[in-house]
């Protein structure tokens, strides 16, 4: 069965390359005369202002793959602690379109539409929008589809200029993103899974002060919201920083009471992420992230501490190197410290270690598969989750202190 549905993908995802349009907007060819030198050509197209069809853009893709489990799934043939990898064997991730438009000084106006269909949308969801309040991860009661930007913005004529976004979007903080064609790895690690949120309904401010410096703070619904919970709103901003070329630095933050019904206890996360792509064929990255909540609900709920407050850190480590314009290998290493088990359900401290190995090939065109190697290890027992007997008259037990996971997954990116 596993076979037939591979083949079926691959014959669909070859046959849809033969239609699928190659640009948004195109510039005719020039008429037949002597050719500019390269600096002046190169001027005259910086120069030449951009369409308003121009200023669009547009980005389509769609994603499957299959996990092997090599340590033994836990039950319902999961993956542990995982998140769009959180199943194993086969996997129709997502189906993605967006178009977006950025306010210019030409068009001063701008705006963003993401929809996916796909496993990956169920844990996409905000509150409110295809997720109710009793709805527990990976939502499989929820729909398939999701609506994961929705947004429109303006410049106005402030300084340099302001720049005001207002609808749903996507968070400012992690190095990783929803978009995997936009990541090193196919699999997600800890720090997007576990230490921040994925999206937020609001709205931003952004400001760049200079080529170096830009700043964006905001007033949004909360984590992944966008639903009023408790009659409060939280705060996010970001600080990036471009000292040198071909190096970013940006700071993120998000604070404010996330519980439901409950406006006193407040969350809050640092993030930062780096970017280096000055070595010839070579990216860096380096995510950091600490985080910490008051009187956390799921602690608080367990009724066997006398101090609920919840803490949480985490480090990764990205890099990549391209060996031909086909073929890239990208390492991931990877520690996450759940310093009182909040964060991962654990209920206690709990040390997370991830190293995962990615190599991608460009098949043909927008064609792009993966192979990847991931292992876990973790300080107490929390994969392999299991009945301890057949009868399940003991319930459920953890079996295993490591993960290790193969995952092979193909998408084709349209624009």
């Amino acid at each position: 069965m596993t076979r037939r549905h591979g083949r079926q993908l691959l014959a669909a995802l070859l046959a849809t390359c033969w239609w699928a349009a190659p640009a948004f907007a195109q510039t005719p060819a020039p008429a037949p005369g002597p050719a500019p030198a390269p600096a002046a050509e190169a001027k005259k197209e910086e120069e030449k202002p951009k369409t308003y069809w121009e200023e669009h853009k547009l980005f389509a893709y769609i994603e499957n793959s299959y996990t092997f489990n090599l340590t033994g799934a836990g039950r319902g043939a999961t993956n542990e602690l995982r998140f769009y990898d959180f199943d194993e064997g086969y996997t129709f991730n997502i189906a993605e379109f967006s178009i977006k438009k950025d306010p210019t000084e030409k068009y001063w106006w701008g705006y963003g539409l993401t929809v996916t269909a796909g496993i990956d949308s169920q844990k996409n969801h905000s509150l409110g929008i295809f997720r109710g309040t009793n709805d527990t991860f990976p939502f499989r009661n929820t729909p398939k589809y999701d609506l994961q930007e929705a947004y429109v913005s303006f410049l106005l004529p402030i300084g340099d200029g302001l720049t005001v976004k207002g609808g749903k979007f996507v968070t400012l903080l992690g190095y990783e993103v929803i978009e995997s064609p936009n990541n090193l790895n196919f699999s997600r690690g800890y720090l997007f899974a576990l230490a921040i949120p994925l999206t937020h309904t609001g709205g931003l401010l952004s400001y760049t002060f200079s080529e170096q410096f830009s700043v964006t703070a905001g007033v949004v619904l909360g984590w992944d919201n966008s639903r009023n919970n408790n009659d409060a709103v939280s705060y996010t901003g970001q600080f990036a920083f471009t000292p040198i070329k071909d190096l970013t630095a940006n700071l993120n933050w998000i604070v404010g009471p996330e519980q439901n019904d409950n406006k006193a206890n407040q969350r809050a996360v640092l993030d930062l992420v780096v970017n280096y792509t000055g070595i010839k064929n070579t990216t860096l990255g380096l995510n950091v992230d600490y985080g910490f909540e008051q009187d956390e609900a799921f602690l608080r709920s367990l009724g066997t501490r006398q101090n609920n407050d919840a803490t949480w850190w985490g480090i990764a480590g990205y890099g990549a190197y391209d060996f031909t314009e086909w073929f890239r290998l990208a390492l991931r290493q990877e520690f996450f410290r759940d310093a009182d088990g909040a964060r991962t359900g654990f209920g206690n401290a709990l040390n997370l270690l991830s190293t995962t190995l990615t190599a991608q090939f460009k098949i043909w065109k927008g064609l792009v598969a993966r192979a990847e190697y991931r292992h876990d290890a973790a300080s107490e027992k929390v994969f392999k989750v299991r009945t301890s007997r057949p009868d399940a008259s003991q319930g459920v037990s953890a079996q295993s202190k490591t993960l290790d996971t193969i995952s092979i997954s193909l998408y084709y990116s349209f624009f």
